[in-house]
């Protein structure tokens, strides 16, 4: 994958524009494998592969939680956090619809539409972060201050 030609996504001209220091981390992707085919291929620790899941609460309204690749979302704690009834993870066709980008290469940079961002508060504890480029397949690799300067996330502690 070192010849191929790198894509050009929403996310990364994001990141161009804003004028973020990222280096291109694009691997072989596995329908189904998640953080550990990512952090395995590109050998690094699968605590900083984080992971964007689209998810929406019982009104449908969608956001983004940023969670560690070895991580879970405790939904319960998040609900109770936003002060609604449930917290449920978006059908990838929902995802995609909101996010603008397929399930597998979902990047918080540049989605479709506007949404809420949730950044797991230990995530800021990391030198670095590798995180969805916005093409299944291809992480870049920045530092988490990026995360709260383009994003300006609410940071939480919802990981189980």
């Amino acid at each position: 994958m070192a010849n191929q030609r790198l894509p050009v996504t929403p996310a990364i001209r994001l990141l161009r524009a804003a004028g973020v220091a990222f280096s291109d981390h694009p691997y072989a992707y596995e329908e189904h494998g998640g953080t550990a085919v990512s952090s395995r291929e590109l050998g690094v620790d699968e605590h900083a592969v984080i992971k964007t899941l689209i998810m929406e609460d019982e009104r449908r309204q969608p956001l983004i939680v940023l969670m560690h690749g070895d991580r879970e979302v405790s939904t319960q704690k998040l609900a109770r956090h936003l002060a609604v009834k449930s917290i449920v993870p978006c059908r990838p066709e929902v995802a995609h619809r909101h996010s603008g980008y397929l399930v597998g290469g979902t990047s918080p940079f540049a989605t479709r539409r506007p949404m809420p961002v949730y950044l797991e508060r230990s995530v800021l504890d990391l030198e670095r972060i590798y995180i969805n480029a916005g093409r299944r397949g291809y992480l870049v690799r920045i530092a988490p201050s990026v995360l709260v300067e383009l994003l300006q996330p609410e940071v939480v502690d919802v990981a189980v």
